[in-house]
């Protein structure tokens, strides 16, 4: 801004040198009269600029067409100042130069009466009853002159004005991308921010839900992650209405993605375990991670921390024994949610919790860790009373959110489980409905498909012993096992084959329901439970011949039958690929003589298809010898 106000000096000056230019004309007297009597009136909005807090961005091109316009002006006078007969008269000053500068006088004369109204709308707010008028420099491009305008607003309006701003530039970035891109150009990302701090209640989930909106490419992103959308995000999850968090939390998704590389930056600014918190809330009676205990001394905390280093494998021990050991175990995991959770009526408690006094004595165990410390500052003050609406509307959004954000990327997927927002999704999936059922179901689907590629997640976030990855399992397999074709039923399935490297061979739950569906009317759900086996059955899983062999005892191999030789092509290949897998495993199998997979194979060797599938082609032709080596030797006994 000291830089713009710099700028102003040459055209202060220039405006000078052309007023004493026209009083000392001797040619054109008249014309050089209206000429002057413009530049003045010129001068004196300049000076007004200089003193003015202005909108830069317009005010800037204002500056450099005012200062062309004067010197156009200062020369043209120049020529009336003849300093002799002769060069009066050999001086020619076409007839149309004193209209063309005139002109363009007018047209500055208008951009700073313009820029200086708009730079200062809460003093002239009373006064706009009529619009504030194109200027001369937007009229080739009116939208841009609208942008400017409601950019202006919400940098210098009122509250009221600011608010119908938002909701201006909420339409503007709706209409189309070139808009929305002219809007962060012309610097509308910081006063939307600032309006997100500030603002009532309905600006600021306007100004999200603009940045939302306005979020749609990377590049866009990046300028907003540089402006400093995260930190404003940070505070409005920490403390703001519901409504308002449940429009911010959508924008992050959004934000999310458009441009993946952001998820660490919202990250480093604590959002995903704010997100999480707002999960939890009313949804986990007590949540490790976030509840502050209340009415506890610090001598007990003390030697519960001591008590806790010196028994932590006996509890362990423990822990295991009460939800014993499989992952999903049925009466084992209901005891976990039974104890640990309530759904509506136990929000209070975990709210009272959260809420104590950073003043009082009353210390959390779980504060010993350095990342606990922003979670339990965020506000859950009278949220009990709201709208069951507005809380299912914001648990949604930050499910949602948290689905953009963990997408391939395993550090922010291990931040996740580590508050153990693993048992909120499971209890959502089960208990909730409609957006939140949905979306809490998604962000476990990208969870689980990072899971699967990244060992140390799977260890640490799906290790059989976790009451949180038992509960994970059950509301997975209860979706399963009831086969409703709905939203929740493919990602689901997809989960479970993402997580097949996490099973025991004593787990014997997953696999009859996952065949079950391979006979299911709709191709899709019999494709994706062919490629979710496929990941039981291949050889990189390490129990590959247990789970092929529990397949087969299930009845998968006459529904693989079926599936390769009438279904559509996608789901033929994704069930030719199990069969290679599973003949390939177990080949000596009656059940697969009985079903005639070798004929299979020999009828799959001969389809066009099979040659485009590089994985079909590499498993085919093995599949094949086996079954030939080791169902020829007893071919009489089966056939």
């Amino acid at each position: 801004m000291d830089d713009l106000k710099a700028s102003l000096a040459r055209p202060i000056q220039l405006a000078e040198q052309v007023i004493k230019c026209a009083e000392e004309a001797q040619t054109c007297r008249q014309e050089c009269q209206d000429l002057k009597a413009k530049v003045e009136r010129l001068a004196i909005l300049l000076r007004q600029a200089a003193r003015a807090d202005l909108y830069e961005r317009p005010a800037r091109r204002i500056f450099e067409d005012t200062d062309k316009a004067l010197d156009k002006a200062a020369a043209l006078l120049e020529r009336c100042r003849g300093h002799g007969l002769v060069s009066r008269v050999f001086t020619i000053i076409p007839a149309g130069s004193f209209k063309k500068t005139s002109y363009q006088l007018d047209n500055s004369l208008g951009d700073l009466t313009w820029i200086l109204r708009i730079s200062n709308y809460a003093a002239a707010e009373d006064d706009l009853d009529d619009h504030i008028g194109l200027p001369p420099i937007a009229q080739n491009e009116p939208i841009l002159f609208l942008i400017w305008e409601q950019i202006a607003v919400l940098q210098t309006g009122g509250l009221e004005a600011r608010a119908d701003a938002a909701a201006s530039v909420v339409s503007l970035a709706r209409d189309n991308d070139r808009y929305g891109r002219l809007i962060i150009e012309e610097d509308g990302i910081p006063p939307l921010l600032r309006l997100i701090k500030e603002g009532r209640a309905d600006a600021q989930e306007s100004a999200a839900l603009a940045i939302g909106l306005l979020g749609r490419d990377p590049e866009c992103v990046d300028l907003m992650i540089l402006a400093g959308v995260c930190t404003s995000f940070a505070k409005i999850l920490k403390d703001a209405p519901m409504k308002v968090q449940g429009m911010v939390a959508w924008a992050v998704s959004e934000l999310a993605a458009n441009h993946p590389k952001c998820q660490d930056a919202f990250m480093q600014h604590n959002i995903i375990r704010l997100l999480v918190s707002h999960l939890a809330f009313e949804t986990v009676q007590e949540h490790s991670k976030y509840a502050v205990a209340s009415r506890m001394s610090i001598h007990s905390v003390v030697m519960d921390k001591k008590n806790n280093d010196s028994s932590q494998h006996t509890s362990d021990a423990g822990e295991t024994m009460e939800a014993k050991p499989t992952v999903g175990g049925g009466a084992s995991s209901s005891s976990v949610l039974g104890t640990t959770i309530t759904v509506g009526g136990g929000g209070n408690g975990g709210a009272s919790s959260r809420g104590t006094s950073a003043g009082t004595t009353a210390v959390s165990v779980a504060g010993t860790k350095q990342h606990n410390a922003s979670l339990c500052g965020t506000s859950t003050r009278g949220r009990e009373l709201e709208d069951p609406e507005i809380k299912a509307y914001l648990k949604a959004h930050a499910a949602r959110a948290l689905c953009t954000l963990a997408t391939g990327n395993p550090a922010i997927c291990k931040n996740i489980t580590e508050s153990r927002a693993l048992l909120c999704l499971s209890i959502l999936l089960k208990k909730s409905t409609g957006d939140v059922q949905y979306n809490s179901a998604m962000a476990l689907l990208e969870i689980c498909r990072v899971a699967e590629q990244n060992a140390d997640l799977r260890r640490s976030a799906f290790k059989p012993t976790s009451p949180a990855a038992r509960a994970v399992v059950d509301q997975l397999l209860r979706v399963v096992e009831k086969a409703d074709y709905d939203d929740l039923l493919i990602p689901s399935i997809t989960c479970l084959g993402c997580l097949s490297r996490t099973f025991r061979a004593t787990e014997t739950r997953i696999i009859g329901p996952l065949v079950s569906l391979l006979d299911e009317r709709e191709a899709d759900v019999s494709q994706e439970a062919a490629v979710a086996l496929t990941k039981f059955a291949c050889t990189d899983n390490f129990l590959h011949v247990d789970h092929s062999t529990a397949i087969i005892d299930h009845g998968g191999a006459k529904h693989l039958v079926q599936l390769v030789y009438f279904s559509e092509q996608a789901v033929q290949t994704a069930a030719l690929i199990l069969v290679c897998y599973i003949a390939h495993n177990v080949p000596d199998s009656e059940e697969l003589a009985q079903a005639e997979i070798l004929t299979v194979l020999e009828w799959a060797w001969k389809q066009g298809y099979t040659a485009h599938d590089p994985l079909i082609e590499s498993l085919l032709p093995e599949a094949k010898i086996r079954m030939e080596l080791y169902q020829s030797r007893g071919a009489k006994g089966y056939y």
